[in-house]
């Protein structure tokens, strides 16, 4: 039987590691490709054990160092592109590369792969059309392995769009869900990447802190499945269980349970849900907890706030990204307080170049480069302007 080939796009993060971790317990499974940036140690230790046939390294110093070890033995890479001179056709491509630089890879495997799990949300916020489009003309299937989108994704494979009321995405809450809003003012970045459930990246953990995650989630879930944005809600619940709960216009609300680990919806998304994986072992004391569901406290995390400023079908879910993610870094690099995420996100919003720009349907590639790019350039004048 032939091997089914994977290429795992952003393999050193932690949804690339889960990934890795799953494969290997799969039979018929191979590494075709990984794509990273520069953890040195961790690339050489994946090329080890998972003997891929192509490494991409964006970092060029790493790239190097790794072209020197393995000479001719691997295909040591520093331009994604180059690539498709030695693939035909990959089976299944997890595409898990952080931020907007996620997306135009995506693009690029989207056209030569089977199957694209996604796990990269800005690249669906900021260029969703462009990824589909692409799937279309290749017959790609698409697959959210994110736990939220995954879960919504599962659930409405019985429903029809019109049988639903409402759709709730679930927050763990993050660090500070039992923070007073007075002790925000002395958050450290050490403590807001510190998340109670995940081991994430420090860009995302932030998010998760300030519950800006879900707005992009939320966003993201308008353009996977094609949902008013009015239909979904945010709601916390600590424990993570679930992660998402569909409430249907005849009273009843379903919801699918599983533990807090992304192996699972990565291992379900590979097979498609209909094998025994005999990965995984149920957790009794986890579903003996009490399933607490709780409002979101809005003077702490005015989250829905933004989400109202938002126009899911135009430049603002782009703008709105770029913009987060200077204002995050701004914080992890203690040139504004935890407090001020959302005061400057809300400053941003209100700008007339944001109002302005926000209209703008995009297109293509280069429309989203130069959207993401006033973004950031716009949160940065801000932040100076006002610090």
């Amino acid at each position: 039987m032939k091997k089914k080939a994977f290429a795992i796009l952003g393999s050193t993060g932690s949804i690339g590691k889960s990934s890795l971790n799953v494969i290997k317990k799969l039979k018929d499974t191979k590494v075709e490709l990984i794509f990273a940036d520069k953890n040195f140690r961790e690339i050489l230790t994946q090329i080890r054990i998972y003997k891929p046939r192509i490494v991409v390294v964006n970092s060029f110093e790493t790239f190097i160092k790794l072209k020197n070890i393995f000479k001719k033995k691997v295909k040591i890479l520093n331009d994604y592109k180059e690539s498709k001179k030695y693939l035909k056709k990959i089976d299944i491509t997890i595409s898990a590369i952080p931020g907007i630089n996620g997306l135009e890879p995506t693009i690029f495997f989207t056209e030569i792969s089977k199957k694209v799990l996604i796990a990269n949300k800005e690249s669906v916020i900021c260029g969703w059309n462009l990824i589909t489009k692409i799937a279309k003309k290749f017959n790609t299937k698409l697959i959210p392995i994110d736990s939220e989108h995954f879960s919504i994704n599962f659930l409405l494979k019985n429903y029809l769009p019109e049988q639903i009321s409402k759709i709730y995405i679930t927050a763990s809450g993050g660090p500070f869900l039992n923070l007073d809003k007075k002790s925000f003012k002395k958050v450290q970045p050490s403590q807001a990447v510190k998340h109670p459930k995940w081991k994430m990246g420090k860009k995302i953990s932030v998010d998760s802190a300030t519950l800006m995650n879900k707005v992009l989630e939320i966003i993201e879930a308008v353009k996977l499945f094609s949902i008013n944005l009015d239909k979904f809600k945010i709601i916390v619940h600590p424990q993570s269980l679930v992660h998402s709960i569909i409430e249907l216009k005849n009273g009843l609300r379903v919801f699918l349970y599983h533990e807090p680990d992304m192996r699972i919806p990565i291992a379900n998304a590979i097979q498609d849900s209909n094998k025994n994986l005999e990965i995984f072992d149920f957790n009794y004391k986890e579903i003996s907890n009490k399933l607490t569901f709780l409002p979101i406290d809005k003077t702490k995390f005015p989250a829905e706030e933004i989400i109202k400023k938002i126009n899911v079908n135009n430049s603002s879910p782009i703008l709105l990204n770029a913009a987060n993610e200077i204002i995050v870094d701004q914080f992890l690099k203690k040139k504004i307080k935890f407090i001020e995420i959302f005061k400057y996100l809300k400053l941003f919003l209100n700008t007339i170049e944001y109002i302005k720009t926000s209209k703008i349907k995009v297109n293509s590639i280069e429309q989203v480069r130069k959207l993401d790019s006033m973004g950031r350039q716009l949160a940065f004048k801000l932040i100076n302007s006002n610090v």
